[in-house]
């Protein structure tokens, strides 16, 4: 898919230059022909803004004198400059470092993502908020101390530390891919009613998210030259694959190889990241052994290799045991060792989607999850990675222990209670303005 041949060029980091400044944008093609993508960028199905004068993120926010309102989409007020592309109808010549780089930057990574996972559907994924949206509006915000994506809208800000440093998530292809995951998810599994809403189906969201980013990011070439160059296939080795949006080097938010079972959230959960592990450790784990299986039947390692790296889930240490045994078969194969990684890519990203197709947003559970990619790989595969996925479903106790319920409110860091699932309607339960508060909101924008 990364093929550039026919598409709208554009430069996309695979980790980000804040914290690996040895890596390179690479050159990406889009499904938009020359011509389609516009000032902004903007297409028909999303369109990039930076707005002047924005103080608050989407959501429910002060009024001039104070009174709460819901603030959606489109932003009517002024913008800077939109970015253009060059006489061929390409973005790939912006320089790097500069406003419009990172402009073009967070348009080229939603638009590559979204073409990536509706090849895998098969089909066009409809946004969720069609009924209200034509386009999803895209906004840099780098006040911002978050990146999320809502209702219509997807805003991008950025990490701020302490110490006065910031790493701009418009330059973090994790983020923005994870963030287009849950848009993602929202229109093809749904949103559960506040009658029917289980804990894991927040978990849920967030794994989901994140596999979403996982897979897309094995789609850049120089990121799979990189892995299987410092891996050697040997993926539960410490890489770049499993850490998730990364802020600084070594300091990652999430990781997709992890040890997390179900039992540690028997009593109850509190954050939805971390309920989202064992599901994202279970997917990781049938992407690896899938891997393994493929270079098994093409005689790329042995049966024994491959039954040795399975044991790694209940013992880490062998990770480092057996590398000698992938340094000596991967030696001058990594095209063969690349091909092998390409199709396990690709078989896990049309199972995931094949199996949220048939998932229901209400009375969510991770067996669910489960038995949908089972049944998906029964239909897809005939039964040749079940092995894989029952044993890292059953090492996560998915299907054997049940989360308990959430014992806390949820707090700034919760998506599940957010500006994320705030719709229009929701404007007739707050209170309404006064027209000099309106007119005043109003000359805000103008």
């Amino acid at each position: 898919m990364n093929c550039c041949e026919g598409g709208v060029k554009f430069r996309l980091y695979p980790k980000p230059p804040y914290a690996h400044p040895d890596w390179r944008p690479e050159t990406i093609c889009v499904s938009d022909s020359p011509g389609a993508i516009g000032p902004g960028p903007s297409d028909e199905r999303m369109h990039l803004v930076n707005p002047v004068g924005k103080r608050f993120a989407y959501g429910v926010n002060p009024g001039p004198l104070g009174t709460p309102h819901l603030d959606l989409p489109p932003w009517r007020g002024q913008v800077f400059s939109p970015v253009r592309p060059d006489e061929d109808g390409h973005f790939d010549r912006i320089p790097e470092g500069t406003p419009e780089f990172a402009e073009a930057h967070v348009f080229g990574t939603v638009r590559f993502v979204l073409d990536i996972w509706e090849h895998y559907f098969g089909r066009r994924i409809e946004w969720h908020f069609a009924p209200d949206y034509r386009r999803l509006e895209i906004v840099v915000l780098p006040a911002l101390n978050n990146a999320y994506a809502g209702y219509g809208f997807m805003e991008v800000g950025a990490q701020h530390f302490p110490n006065g440093t910031v790493a701009p998530f418009a330059l973090n292809f994790d983020v923005m891919a994870h963030e287009l995951g849950h848009l993602i998810l929202y229109s093809t599994v749904g949103m559960p009613t506040p009658a029917t809403e289980q804990g894991e189906y927040h978990g849920f969201q967030e794994s989901g998210a994140d596999c979403t980013a996982l897979i897309a990011s094995l789609h850049f070439e120089s990121l799979l030259e990189h892995l299987l160059g410092q891996t050697h296939g040997n993926l539960y080795t410490y890489n770049e694959l499993d850490r998730f949006a990364e802020l600084a080097p070594g300091d990652e938010i999430r990781r997709a190889s992890n040890d997390v079972k179900m039992s540690e959230f028997a009593a109850g959960w509190q954050d939805e990241h971390a309920l989202s592990q064992p599901l994202t450790g279970a997917i990781f784990d049938i992407l690896v052994d899938i891997f393994q299986e493929i270079l098994v039947d093409r005689g790329l390692i042995s049966r024994d290799i491959a039954e040795a790296t399975r044991s790694v889930r209940g013992n880490p240490g062998y990770v480092a045991a057996i590398q000698p045994a992938y340094d000596f078969a991967y030696a001058d194969r990594y095209e063969e060792f690349r091909a092998a990684l390409v199709e396990a890519r690709d078989y896990l990203g049309f199972a995931l989607a094949e199996a949220w197709k048939g998932l229901s947003p209400d009375y969510f559970t991770y067996l669910g999850v489960a038995e949908a990619l089972i049944a998906a790989e029964r239909r897809v595969s005939a039964g040749r990675y079940r092995r894989a996925m029952l044993e890292s479903f059953e090492w996560r106790e998915i299907g054997c222990v049940r989360v308990g319920p959430r014992l806390a409110p949820p707090d700034a860091r919760s998506h599940s209670h957010s500006p994320r699932t705030l719709v229009p309607g929701m404007r007739d339960a707050l209170p309404r303005m006064s027209y000099r508060e309106r007119a005043l909101m109003a000359g805000m924008l103008g």
